[in-house]
């Protein structure tokens, strides 16, 4: 599905303001631009302002916007907020000459304003609503320079893509705003737009931004997969190709991630491709996986995916099939870190079937389950001094009530 960028960007740039944020302190400390009040005029205005308050909340615009009004004609310390306020009420409202011209005032009025970033994007918006073209050459603001251009690629991305290459080339510019122009592109369908976030992608404008188009590439979905591949194959940074592996869980494509892991020789890129592949759900990727390799390590990393996505029936096969003791020990003690309460009765078993390792493997697994019941069980059954030192051992750091009552237990014989 297509994503607007529009919507992303306002995402990422318009932060909610919070209806009781007090914005109207002076952006200089000591000095402010507001006349004193009596008492009974501030509290005059604090009462219209939570009125107006309360109204956006309930998205009365009308009422909001005559409330917030008022607040300004008092020209107390509110009036920039309230201004504010008030042309975001209008623009609600669809009335959005009026907004622009109460903007207008709060410029005019309240020139060291806190507030005046948040009307410009407001403007910004107005502007993108009503068609008007915004202009990023004229915006100064950071933000306002890519809520402009956001506005231009909506209306003519023709003459907006070359200006965000711009932004991306100029070493004028800050990693944030060309992080963000990446943002923008990456939302483009214009095959102009994937050639650039391509080109920076593969490392054409420096290692930080190829790191951040690759996000990008993911969050975009699957369109893009074929340029990470190709990504992948021609990189020789490990951070790079980290970046397109976690590039491709973002954007659900399973099938390169497990040939990086059938493939890779790094061992951590392999190891980073077979987690990946278990933040994906990918269980029976994994178990082949898990059948066509003989690292221990590797399939150490396999029963941790595994764990990652939940299937403890892969990991339970493991357990009773592998001829390893070590990887055995590792699948029985992840069933106890994975498997919930539907893996006790399976550790149980494990333990009265199993060899002296595998049964400290499986009371690991019941303690790290906090399953003392079982555990008290096996205590009182075991015969072997040995182990049932090692299960009394395990209650006795437990803090649930069956531990302490068999603690109890073993003191009053």
């Amino acid at each position: 599905m297509k994503r607007s960028p529009a919507v992303f960007l306002m995402i990422v740039l318009l932060s909610a303001a919070t209806l009781a944020q007090d914005a109207s302190a002076p952006a200089v400390p000591g000095e402010s631009f507001f006349p004193q009040q009596s008492s009974a005029a501030s509290a005059r205005e604090e009462e219209l302002y939570k009125d107006g308050s309360d109204y956006l909340d309930e998205s009365q615009w009308q009422k909001a916007a005559d409330k917030f009004a008022d607040v300004a004609d008092l020209k107390g310390k509110r009036a920039d907020a309230a201004l504010y306020w008030k042309a975001y009420a209008l623009n609600k409202l669809g009335r959005r000459s009026e907004a622009s011209s109460a903007i207008a005032q709060l410029r005019q009025q309240y020139p060291k304003s806190n507030w005046l970033r948040d009307a410009g994007a407001l403007e910004v918006e107005i502007k993108q609503a009503t068609g008007q073209p915004v202009n990023p050459a004229t915006q100064s603001d950071e933000d306002l320079k890519l809520l402009a251009l956001n506005s231009l690629m909506n209306t003519d991305s023709e003459r907006a893509i070359p200006l965000l290459q711009n932004v991306l080339s100029s070493p004028n510019n800050s990693p944030k705003l060309k992080d963000r122009a990446l943002f923008v592109l990456a939302q483009s369908d214009s095959p102009k737009a994937e050639q650039i976030i391509g080109g920076v992608a593969k490392g054409q404008s420096g290692p930080d931004l190829q790191i951040k188009a690759i996000r990008y590439l993911g969050i975009s979905g699957t369109r893009y997969t074929n340029t990470l591949k190709e990504i992948y194959a021609s990189a020789t940074d490990t951070r790079v190709k980290k970046a397109v592996l976690q590039a491709y869980m973002t954007s659900g494509a399973q099938e390169p991630v497990l040939a990086a892991a059938k493939s890779e020789k790094d061992p951590d890129l392999r190891r980073s491709a077979i987690h990946q592949l278990g933040a994906m759900g990918a269980k029976s990727e994994l178990m082949q996986l898990y059948q066509s390799t003989s690292s221990p390590e590797d399939q150490d990393d396999i029963i941790q995916g595994l764990g990652i996505c939940g299937d403890v029936a892969g990991i339970e096969q493991i357990a009773n099939t592998t001829k390893d003791p070590k990887v055995r020990a590792k699948a029985i003690r992840s069933l106890g870190i994975f498997g919930g309460n539907k893996a006790r009765p399976m550790l149980v078993q494990v333990y009265n079937s199993g060899d002296t390792e595998a049964k400290r493997s499986a009371v690991e697994a019941l303690f790290v389950n906090d399953d003392a019941a079982d555990l008290v069980a096996l205590a009182r059954k075991e015969t072997n001094p040995d182990m049932r030192r090692y299960l009394v051992q395990k209650l006795s750091i437990m803090g649930n009530k069956e531990a302490r009552d068999y603690m109890l237990e073993i003191l009053n014989k």
